[in-house]
């Protein structure tokens, strides 16, 4: 029988294979470096630590809006050829998934014969009115004024030639030519994603950043009301992160709210942006990236920063405001709040405008959407609004309220709405974190307001029985906080904001 100690040599590195082999093979497969993400909320734990404070920013020269480029020849897999109409539809009704519009450019004729007739354009300088009727142009039908309504009366022009009119008695010295009266502005057809979209008209279109295998591609649905009246374009978009539930529904129940013979102005709603994301329960996209960190994005880039780059410049370019929204995430749940640099005019004046909705300045990070929009000149602010993976009536109830008074607040829709009293402006804010690992059992819920030394939370240790109290360190309410699970020491436990009774303090 052989000796065990031949086997020695061999038994630690095999005792290591075993031991990586039972490893979960995400685990082997993180990227190293910068191409971790960092996970957190949309408004992470250190985006709100880092944020610069209110009135100690150094605001530079604000740019002009960025240019965006042309979705017929810029965007990689961009419809081709000109836009074709919108079907008008009622978003309320069932109707199947919409599919991207793949129009082809013009081709020439084959030959000559089937060429369509040239159309003849009169001579430069020549009045095309001066051109006695032919054979291929025929006389021009001048309609009576009595076809016409009373503002579009045609006025004969006057008389060309060198013999002057005689001069009457009456005759004024110098002729002044009759104003025509002025019209109210009218809405404009809506060129998004390869379709027309017509005033007064509502209509699904879908966004395919073109980025998936062919066979296994999925278009992200577009909602489009484009209303009857002009007025300002309102992006909203929801679930940028996949497990993201709430913002789904505010979305879809403000859409579907709408009437477009009613509306001033336009709204644009992606109600599922991660698409891959939300099919699979999960906050990233398929490549392990947070796409909200990678704004405005590159045709060139990772996947994250294309998919991006597609959705700022097909859809994010053509809107005046932005209402991205979000939950909390990793088990923490957030009151229903604005994230907001209150640096920015006005994206403090855009806040004024949400009805019982709490303000929480946060300068955020690079390559959030809602920076990235507000440095192309797009007023953008973030909903953060419950937690992930649940839905929540409350919090979409809060959503939709808000916003409803800001379409209202905009002009964009006229209704019976009585304003609350305005939540505050937090300037301030810090998260308390842990101090210990162990059970942590809240002793506050959200909107609680706070004292200093109060006990907000205990963490217990399920071995050694200890118990050990999380205090709040400032006056304040909670606005964001864990849900009760296990912790480790240093993990932020409740958001805490400090009320400001006017900016600066």
């Amino acid at each position: 029988m052989p000796s065990p100690d031949r086997f020695a040599p061999y038994l630690i590195p095999a005792l290591l294979a075993f031991t990586l082999a039972l490893l979960p093979a995400p685990a082997l497969a993180q990227p190293s470096g910068s191409q971790l993400e960092e996970p957190g909320e949309d408004e992470s734990v250190d985006d709100i630590e880092a944020s610069v404070p209110r009135g100690q920013a150094t605001l530079p020269p604000q740019p002009a809006p960025r240019p965006l480029p042309d979705w017929r020849t810029d965007v990689p897999g961009a419809p081709l050829g000109p836009p074709v109409i919108a079907p008008n539809l009622d978003l309320r009704e069932v109707a199947p998934v919409p599919e991207p519009i793949t129009t082809e450019p013009a081709r020439p004729a084959a030959n000559p014969a089937e060429e369509p007739a040239a159309v003849t354009e009169p001579a430069t300088g020549t009045d095309p009115a001066e051109q006695p009727p032919t054979a291929e142009t025929p006389a021009a039908k001048t309609p009576a004024a009595a076809d016409l309504p009373e503002s579009d009366t045609l006025v004969p022009p006057a008389e060309t030639g060198d013999t002057e009119a005689p001069a009457t008695a009456d005759a004024a010295p110098e002729a002044t030519a009759p104003t025509a009266p002025e019209r109210a502005p009218r809405a404009t057809p809506l060129q998004l994603l390869g379709a027309e979209v017509l005033p007064g008209t509502s209509t699904r279109l879908a966004w395919s950043p073109n980025i998936a295998i062919a066979g296994l591609s999925m278009p992200t649905p577009v909602l489009v009301v484009n209303g009857s009246q002009p007025g300002p374009s309102l992006c909203l978009t929801a679930a940028i992160h996949g497990d993201e539930l709430n913002g789904i529904e505010i979305v879809r129940r403000v859409m579907y709210d709408l009437e477009p013979d009613k509306l001033s102005g336009r709204v644009i709603g992606v109600p599922i942006v991660n698409v891959q994301g939300f099919q699979q329960g999960s906050r990233y996209l398929p490549d392990r990236r947070d796409l909200n960190r990678h704004f405005p994005g590159s045709p060139r880039g990772s996947l994250a920063d294309r998919i991006a780059y597609s959705l700022f410049t097909d859809i994010i370019g053509h809107c005046d405001m932005l209402v991205d929204i979000h939950t909390g995430s990793l088990k923490r749940t957030n009151l229903p709040q604005l994230r907001a640099d209150m640096n920015q005019p006005a994206v403090a004046e855009f806040t004024l405008g949400f009805d019982a909705m709490a303000v929480v300045h946060s300068s955020g990070s690079e390559g959030m959407l809602r920076n990235a929009a507000v440095e192309a000149g797009i007023v953008a602010v973030t909903m953060e609004a419950g937690e992930s993976l649940r839905i929540q009536e409350n919090q979409i109830k809060a959503g939709v309220h808000s916003l409803t008074a800001l379409m209202e607040r905009q002009g964009m829709i006229s209704r019976l709405f009585v304003w609350g009293e305005p939540e505050p402006v937090y300037y301030n804010s810090e998260w308390v974190r842990a101090g210990h690992g162990g059970i942590l059992f809240s002793q506050v819920e959200l909107g609680d307001r706070i004292s200093r030394g109060q006990i907000l939370g205990v963490v217990a240790d399920p071995i050694t029985n200890a118990q050990h109290p999380i205090r709040a360190t400032s006056d304040g309410r909670v606005i964001g906080m864990a849900v009760d699970q296990v912790v480790m020491a240093g993990f932020a436990a409740y958001h805490v904001g400090s009320e400001a009774e006017t900016p600066g303090e």
